[in-house]
């Protein structure tokens, strides 16, 4: 036995105590012993224990009521209970109450090894599940919300956070950026997640019809109104309701939903008898509502009040170390879609791939990859995969950086050269020293024979 336990033997009898401490304590285990529940629980408080071996008749507190208490409040803490053969049936409940397994009197040492082994492969199991989804939380934290690099890992942390409070959130960025993951998981991580998550485009919706499907309307309210509708106030109570462009609503609206988040009330269209509400609300813009409030297109009164947490998302060309997760991501998404075996990007295209500027930002990415694969007919993806991405188009080049063009630029090249440094050198007019710094700057990486 190679990975040594702190465990605690609970009985009131003292030759099983110093039974179990003999035993136990040949193989290297560390033992302490309890002689009541009461005992034991004071011994718990300064001594994180492994494993818990309780007899189930004892004296005051019994072996059910302790394990109750030991789960209750160590959770990590593994219990077996000892009990004789006519107690099978309270042995059960054991289990049932969060028991790791039972020993029945009287035993043989060889079977207390056996149970002693099962307990010890449970632990690990579970060690290295926690280990693996801890892992898998930092790449993949939030259902589909991709990323590790440090502008996600903030974005990451904040969630949480953000989801303990019913503050209003005001998530910010350009299009595609995944503002609505980013609601979608403040709602999961919430006390609201079992209730309705209601998501509506405020600039998809008319003005003259976004008033009825926020607060509902009465029958004959309006020419088409044949019956009376619950809006989406109404619908969402009780979950989180996910205004996307709200930079785009009229001012007339600003003002009405400023009344029902202040109020937590509502009123439908052509009624008086106003609606008790409940709801959280994230809203999102791509617009910059400072400068929209200043020239008069935003109230001010609303901005204070749906900006009580404020959560900017990074475009992706400041996120740069989280592309080759995302193309990972979104081919294994687009392969399965479409039956296909792309499993793959080649070193060149990578280069390509993370020179671009993606105005569209992840959406535009994973698009990208989805029309790659459904063109492909190999298992990977080249640079030529990608040639309808044209990195000297208008709404590639526009407002970008020398060191951006510079850095396209050398992954075009290095493309076209199969990724080998010598000639990509030659043809940009450099020498290889210079052009593998730029390489490293830039985080490009060359192919196969970059060595070279």
């Amino acid at each position: 036995m190679d990975e040594h336990l702190q465990i605690m033997i609970v009985d009131d009898e003292q030759i099983v105590r110093e039974s179990f401490r003999t035993w136990f304590g040949k193989f290297g285990h560390r033992v302490d012993a309890a002689a009541s529940g009461a005992e034991a629980l004071q011994k718990l408080e300064g001594t994180p224990f492994d494993l818990l071996f309780v007899d189930i008749k004892m004296p005051g507190m019994n072996g059910i009521e302790l394990l109750e208490k030991v789960k209750a409040g160590y959770p990590d803490t593994s219990v077996v209970i000892i009990t004789a053969y006519g107690s099978i049936e309270t042995a059960v409940t054991a289990m049932k109450l969060g028991a790791s397994d039972y020993l029945l009197k009287p035993f043989k040492p060889d079977h207390l090894n056996l149970v002693l082994e099962k307990i010890r492969q449970q632990r690990r199991l579970v060690s290295e599940c926690s280990y693996l989804k801890d892992r898998l939380d930092q790449f993949t934290r939030f259902d589909n919300i991709i990323g590790r690099s440090p502008p996600m890992q903030k974005i990451f942390d904040m969630i949480p956070e953000v989801a303990a409070s019913d503050a209003s959130v005001l998530l910010t960025g350009e299009t595609g950026t995944g503002k609505e993951l980013v609601a979608k998981a403040i709602h999961a991580k919430s006390a609201r997640a079992e209730r309705p998550f209601i998501a509506i485009n405020c600039g998809a919706v008319p003005d003259s019809l976004i008033e009825s499907e926020l607060f509902g309307h009465r029958k004959g309210a309006f020419t088409g109104a044949v019956q009376n509708r619950r809006g989406f106030l109404e619908v969402v109570t009780g979950g989180t309701l996910f205004l996307d462009e709200i930079g785009e609503i009229s001012q007339k609206m600003q003002i009405d939903l400023l009344r029902v988040l202040e109020e937590k009330r509502v009123v439908r269209v052509g009624d008086s008898q106003p609606i008790d509400v409940d709801f959280r609300l994230v809203s999102a813009t791509r617009k910059n509502l400072r400068q929209e409030i200043a020239e008069k297109r935003f109230r001010q009164d609303f901005f204070y009040r749906i900006n009580v947490v404020h959560i900017p998302l990074p475009p992706l060309r400041e996120r740069q170390g989280d592309i080759p997760l995302l193309i990972e991501h979104f081919l294994t998404k687009y392969s399965r879609e479409t039956a296909k075996q792309v499993d793959r990007v080649s070193a060149d295209a990578l280069n390509l791939l993370q020179a671009y500027e993606w105005p569209g930002n992840v959406r535009e990415l994973e698009n990208v990859i989805e029309r790659a694969v459904a063109l492909s007919r190999s298992r990977t993806l080249g640079a030529a995969s990608f040639s309808f991405l044209d990195a000297d188009t208008p709404a590639a080049t526009g407002n970008r950086t020398l060191r951006q063009v510079e850095a396209a630029h050398i992954a075009n090249v290095l493309a076209e050269n199969d990724g080998n440094v010598t000639r990509t050198a030659d043809v940009l007019g450099i020498n290889r020293v210079t052009l593998h710094k730029k390489i490293k700057r830039y985080g490009l990486k060359p192919g196969a024979t970059g060595s070279a």
